[in-house]
């Protein structure tokens, strides 16, 4: 027996794909929102990170925000 046939007998089983296809599509935009919204100086920040040329340059930064 195929494992279609399996998930075919079960009862209800077609909500599921609808379920996981809202997650993703409310994920995408919950994370969408959450970039439009962040800071323009935070982006500048994050962009300019791979130019900085100093090592934990990141975790220096975080350290002394505390």
């Amino acid at each position: 027996m195929k494992f279609i046939n399996y998930l075919e007998s079960i009862s209800g089983i077609s909500v599921f794909p609808m379920i996981s296809l809202l997650v993703f599509f409310a994920f995408f935009m919950l994370l969408f929102v959450r970039v439009y919204y962040l800071n323009k100086n935070t982006i500048s920040e994050i962009s300019n990170l791979p130019l900085d040329g100093e090592e934990g340059s990141l975790s220096n930064n975080l350290n002394s925000n505390n």
